[in-house]
């Protein structure tokens, strides 16, 4: 079974970001695949290289970095919901005329259509946050 995973939360102002990763790990043991994982509203957060959680706190950015490496599936963050908040990629910031980037590696920016097309070529679409 293929999934597409959408994560509305923040890393670490909601455990919907959490969640969907602790999710994630578990549909890959189960021997399922995830096609994309989309992030969008605030969750787009989770995608920001600048993110400096405390020594006792989970690094989600690395985690999902390390699961997407290992696994080999999309982590797209809605280019509309990044913009407003601040998170660019080094195209987008130069095309925005802003002083820099800072969207996280392994991470692409992307539209609804995006979404759309990952809802279309998966067997189920769960949502994470709110």
């Amino acid at each position: 079974m293929q999934f597409t995973l959408v994560v509305y939360g923040a890393p670490h102002a909601s455990e919907g970001a959490a969640t969907a990763l602790r999710f994630a790990r578990a549909v890959l043991q189960a021997g399922h695949g995830i096609y994309r994982v989309f992030f969008y509203g605030d969750g787009i957060h989770n995608g920001s290289a600048l993110a400096a959680p405390p020594q006792d706190e989970q690094d989600l950015l690395a985690q999902w970095q390390e699961l997407q490496q290992a696994h080999n599936f999309d982590l797209t963050l809605c280019i509309a919901a990044a913009q407003r908040r601040g998170v660019l990629s080094g195209s987008e910031a130069k095309r925005l005329e802003k002083p820099g980037s800072n969207m996280a590696a392994g991470f692409e920016l992307a539209g609804l259509g995006q979404l759309a097309e990952a809802a279309a070529l998966s067997d189920r679409v769960v949502t994470f946050g709110g």
